[in-house]
């Protein structure tokens, strides 16, 4: 060519970002803006933040479960509780019934008629639905009788005189029966105990 350039075409690039820097826009360049960095910083403490929060978050509701689930079992207990004691004053209607039973046979005694016979098996009627209605809640009776005497099932009102050396520590006698519900004792049955 005839400019002296040996036929070669030089270029200029003119674009900022194409061109190439000094050795200290590299150390610049790496370094980013202020601005970028201090999102990055907000970021960094919002994301530290949030968990922290949903930290808290999650004890929170794991303490809101356990107490949720310990009012559902105190709540149970109180029913249980309340629903026990209802049925062991109920037994004491079962025991009136037992010892109107246990005076039939003197009251036909006394009085010959067919009318107290009927007020007899009435009562005997009313006594068995009553004793189905305790089952079904549950509650069956502590046979007692001729079994050696335990303090945690029996309440000793008593001691009788044996003959037999067999029935010493036994109960001889019951004055009042005892119930459990579901194998936990609901009350104690009264008894007489032997002596040798």
């Amino acid at each position: 060519m005839a400019d002296g350039t040996d036929g070669k075409l030089k270029i200029t690039d003119r674009r900022w970002w194409a061109r190439p820097e000094p050795a200290e826009a590299d150390e610049v360049s790496e370094r980013k803006p202020t601005q970028v960095e201090e999102l990055e910083q907000r970021l960094a403490e919002m994301t530290a933040q949030l968990q922290q929060v949903l930290g808290d978050y999650r004890r929170a509701q794991q303490e809101f479960e356990d107490s949720r689930a310990r009012w559902r079992r105190d709540v149970g207990r109180e029913i249980e509780r309340g629903r026990r004691a209802v049925l062991a004053e109920l037994l004491e209607v079962l025991d009136n019934l037992d010892r109107a039973l246990a005076s039939g046979p003197d009251a036909l005694a006394h009085e010959s008629t067919d009318a107290a016979a009927q007020v007899l098996r009435g009562v005997a009627v009313v006594r068995d639905q009553f004793i189905a209605t305790l089952e079904r809640f549950g509650v069956t009776r502590v046979d007692s009788l001729g079994q050696p005497f335990d303090a945690l099932r029996h309440d000793a009102v008593s001691l009788v005189a044996v003959s037999d050396p067999a029935q010493d520590g036994t109960v001889v006698g019951v004055v009042k029966e005892g119930y459990t519900i579901d194998d936990e004792l609901l009350r104690v049955a009264s008894v007489v105990v032997g002596r040798a």
